[in-house]
């Protein structure tokens, strides 16, 4: 019976290292193959969306620097505005935002038929065709047709008024 006993002690005592074996094992498992594969995995991840790894061939797309905008100033306005009694003043300050600088040497030469083609348009304006925005925006259309035909080249981007009084 003693020789029983010790076999099932024996016995008793496999089964006890067992388990422990096992645990030890899933430990080992996840410590040393587990936790630095996903450590590779979440590092190629990273890289491959950083665009150092693979990733995508296309370039990024070139900004384009846009310059800062050049205005001129033109002189001054006063006209009367045609129209019956009472007698009608505009007085008007424009600023022009042009292409770029050089574009301001230019317009300095062409500035003597520039200013006349908005005298005669000016003149010919009564007080209601500058009532509303309405009125605004054909002022300002018609001053921009005028612009580019006496400098012949689009030198003006836009017009900008800078005072507007009728009286």
């Amino acid at each position: 019976m003693a020789a029983v006993d010790t076999e099932v002690a024996d016995e008793e005592d496999e089964a006890a290292e067992e388990p422990a074996r096992r645990r030890l094992a899933g430990k080992v498992l996840v410590l040393y193959v587990a936790l630095p594969l996903l450590v590779l995995i979440g590092a190629g991840v990273g890289l491959y969306m950083s665009g150092i790894l693979g990733g995508s061939t296309e370039e990024e797309p070139e900004v384009e620097v846009v310059a800062d905008p050049v205005f001129y100033d033109l002189p001054d306005f006063l006209v009367n505005l045609s129209g019956p009694p009472p007698a009608h003043y505009l007085k008007m300050r424009v600023s022009l935002q042009v292409v770029d600088a050089e574009a301001v040497k230019r317009l300095e030469i062409e500035m003597p038929r520039v200013l006349d083609g908005f005298q005669t348009f000016l003149r010919d304006l009564r007080p209601e065709d500058l009532e509303g925005s309405q009125g605004m925006l054909s002022l300002k259309e018609e001053l921009m047709r005028r612009m580019t035909l006496a400098t012949q080249q689009p030198l003006v981007t836009d017009i900008l008024f800078r005072e507007i009084i009728v009286q």
